[in-house]
């Protein structure tokens, strides 16, 4: 749905749902809650009041079980698990203002509270029903806890609720041949009373709500084949034993998880106000005119979009402004693996990578469908290297340097291009829109395009070259501080998804990065001495994370080494040892770099070579600025018969490695190498 931009500052609580309390958090889990942290930060770069709240679904037979396995109490569980999520959030910087649990009071009496009013509306029904039991654990078994024959297709140990080989969903009490998965005993069939809440008496209610703009075009129509087969009444209770709140006046029965998992949202907004003094009741009252947003997986979109609102109409709350729905995670274009080291918990991420890497290049394919995403980690290295340290980084570090060191950090108080000023100031109305309707690749695309131009200007400026010129520097400090200027823009534009960077490039400037700023420049103006910024992703580290995959997930497979670009020429006869021996690899120094007139691809260099002086003609202008890599050392092939070039001679070879691109790097002797010294 398309947003409105009022003028008036919007009043907005924002959830994610909830992860489940028995397990640690992956990088399927972090798309929600990076998606949704992007959208909250540009609201509150936006002046708008808006509160960002989630909490851990604490509830189920799943922990119950998981905590008799580790001998503990479910309630020491549950807060273990929430203190490791809490910090894998707030390392990959997802700005909650809360973050709660579901096994909590305030929780509790809203489950109750709720419950009441629609018993007393006349919402909730009672029927036996006959489930599987476990008498050796003393338990009633839930789907996922039964194995057996499949009724329809014979295919064995099938789940209790459905079968893998045919597809088929049955009841666990038509299972062949049913066993406990619990206990291995063979379950019995016994009769319980069981709670219903009444979906069908509301159907009119969600058909209107649902198809009224609250909710993405294909989640509507996957919703209205809920209705063509008609809804039924939801079984919300469960037999003791099993970790939950008791229902009010009927001892023995269990609130259902899913009954009282979203209504954690409240509970953990409950929790916020009481202690920050916030009012309540101004965002979950009937005819509240606060906004309510939940970004959820495609998987809940049943609970969110119907069992949900339907809840809340018939207990007298306000119903959601709009429930977004997300994909899955790929990884390499396949479904998360163990075995290949590809279902990656956010904390072995962490030990290896820079979180803002993932929050960026989630950011640049999302869009507001519930497309699945993939996560193609070639891709995801050679896109930030390229867009963010490539390009956006590129500016300042380009720039600064020339400011700090001849003009004292003041940038100009005179604009050298007025045109591209404007431009990149006048995207921001269009980028607010893209990143209200979460069109955040859109944004991220229209942001780069912005970043190609910038370089372009200041590679045709060559402010390198002008520096030369004693008569130049007013038009060398004017160039250089534009760029810095549309750095800063861009910065802010890109803070919503960086704010880690955005805080550094806050202390460099010396300035806060409002969204506002935006339209305007800084002139007269003293900037800090430039810091690197952000580093490029090397892939050694990605196949390190692979691997401590592998490891941490005890799989018992072998490891194999993920490899960089895959290169489709064949390989190259074989040679013998002999041949590769001719070969003298030598350290050299780069006392000159150019750009070459009229070559794309090319620079030209001067290497010392220890006394010796060659000039050799390197396609790495893509990855490299001369002024970069005047003074470095690197290695050559020393031996190769010089080559005649359109430009010049040529008369040797510097050795890089890389896809290509911006992606493209020199070698690097150890440090104590010699200009002259054998590399062996």
């Amino acid at each position: 749905m398309s947003q409105t931009m009022p003028q008036d500052k919007r009043k907005i609580l924002v959830t994610c749902a909830l992860p489940y309390a028995n397990g640690s958090i992956h990088l399927g889990h972090l798309l929600e809650h990076i998606q949704t942290d992007i959208w909250v930060r540009f609201q509150r770069m936006r002046g708008n009041e808006t509160y960002f709240v989630c909490a851990d679904d604490a509830h189920g037979t799943p922990i119950m079980l998981k905590a008799q396995e580790l001998g503990i109490t479910p309630e020491q569980m549950i807060d273990g698990v929430r203190e490791e999520h809490m910090s894998d959030f707030n390392d990959f910087m997802i700005s909650f203002d809360n973050y709660h649990s579901t096994h909590s009071d305030e929780n509790r009496a809203f489950a109750s509270e709720i419950y009441n009013k629609l018993n007393d509306n006349g919402h909730i029904k009672t029927r036996t029903i006959s489930q599987l039991y476990d008498e050796e654990k003393g338990m009633f078994l839930p789907d996922r806890f039964v194995k057996g024959t499949c009724p329809k297709c014979k295919s064995e140990d099938e789940n209790g609720d459905s079968c893998d080989n045919c597809g088929a969903t049955y009841s666990p009490t038509e299972v062949i041949n049913p066993r406990s998965v619990v206990s291995g005993s063979t379950p019995v069939s016994r009769d319980s009373e069981h709670y219903f809440f009444d979906l069908p008496a509301f159907e009119q209610m969600l058909k209107d709500w649902t198809t009224g703009g609250s909710l993405q075009e294909e989640m509507a129509n996957k919703l209205n084949e809920w209705f063509e087969s008609g809804l039924q009444q939801w079984d919300i209770s469960r037999d003791a034993p099993y970790f939950g709140f008791e229902i009010p006046n009927a001892p023995g029965k269990f609130f259902y998880v899913w009954l009282d998992a979203p209504i954690g949202y409240m509970g953990s907004f409950k929790n916020l106000c009481d202690r920050e003094n916030i009012d309540f009741d101004a965002f979950w009252k009937e005819d509240s005119d606060a906004e309510l947003y939940h970004f959820i997986g495609k998987d809940i979109i049943y609970f969110h979009s119907l069992f949900w609102p339907a809840m809340l109409e018939g207990s007298g709350y306000r119903k959601p402004t709009s429930v977004y729905a997300h994909g899955f995670v790929t990884v390499n274009g396949a479904k998360m693996s163990k075995s290949k080291g590809t279902f990656i918990k956010g904390r072995t991420y962490l030990d290896h990578l820079s979180p803002e890497y993932l929050r960026y290049y989630y950011a640049a394919k999302l869009t507001n469908r519930i497309d699945d995403l993939d996560l193609n980690l070639e891709d995801f290295a050679q896109r930030v290297n390229s867009d963010l340290v490539g390009k956006v980084v590129n500016i300042a570090s380009r720039c600064a340097s020339f400011i700090t060191k001849r003009f004292d950090g003041m940038l100009s108080n005179n604009v050298d291009d007025q045109a591209l000023a404007d431009e990149v100031m006048a995207a921001g109305d269009k980028l607010a829109e893209l990143y209200e309707n979460r069109e955040f690749g859109k944004a991220m695309r229209e942001i780069m395009a912005l970043a190609d131009k910038v370089n372009e200007y200041i590679a045709v400026k060559e402010p390198w070259v002008l520096v030369k010129d004693d008569s130049k520097q007013k038009e060398v400090q004017d160039v250089c501080s534009l760029g810095i200027n549309l750095f800063r823009i861009l910065m802010i534009y890109l803070k919503p998804v960086l704010p880690a960077l955005a805080e550094k490039t806050e202390s460099f400037l010396n300035d806060e990065l409002v969204w506002e700023g935006h339209k305007s420049l800084l002139a007269d103006h003293k900037i800090n001495k430039f810091k690197a910024l952000m580093q490029r992703i090397e892939m050694d580290k990605v196949n390190e994370m692979i691997d401590a995959s592998k490891e941490s997930l005890a799989e018992k497979v072998e490891a194999k080494p993920v490899t960089g670009p895959l290169v489709d020429d064949p390989i190259a006869p074989e040679i013998q040892f002999d041949d590769f021996a001719k070969i003298d690899l030598r350290v050299a120094k780069i006392v000159k770099a150019e750009h070459v007139e009229k070559a794309d691809k090319l620079l030209r260099l001067e290497l010392d070579l220890g006394g010796e002086t060659r000039q050799v003609f390197a396609g790495i202008k893509s990855a490299y600025q001369p002024e970069d890599l005047e003074g470095k050392l690197t290695v050559m092939v020393a031996n190769l018969a010089p080559r005649k070039m359109r430009f010049g001679m040529s008369e040797g070879m510097v050795l890089a490695a890389g896809p290509g691109g911006k992606d493209l790097w020199i070698l690097n002797p150890e440090e104590g190498a010699q200009p002259g010294m054998r590399v062996k």
